[in-house]
């Protein structure tokens, strides 16, 4: 059985100081959303075939992935608030509890 959730890809490189920036943001996205949300690292420079495959020219890059469909991407260091922002939309509503 295949995962339902919306993945988050992080597009970044050890070069890239406003993507090591984000890095702590990102791990606290995960975990605040790991029920509703898959968030995956990928290293432009260890993996630069995903780079061209997803046309990323700019690191840091946040891509939504739904469906297999990119449905959101922010280009650029990004604040919290942005980033719950563009993902709000498209997370499963929470279970009551």
């Amino acid at each position: 059985m295949s995962d339902a959730r919306p993945l988050l890809v992080f597009f970044s490189s050890e070069r890239s100081g406003p993507a090591r920036r984000m890095e702590s943001l990102l791990a606290h996205v995960a975990r605040k959303e790991r029920e509703r949300l898959r968030v995956m690292c990928v290293d432009v420079d260890d993996q630069p075939h995903l780079a061209v495959r997803f046309r990323v020219s700019a690191v840091p890059t946040l891509l939504l992935v739904k469906g297999k469909r990119v449905v959101e991407r922010i280009e650029g260091r990004a604040s919290a608030p942005k980033i719950e922002a563009m993902l709000e939309p498209h997370l499963a509503a929470r279970a009551a509890a």
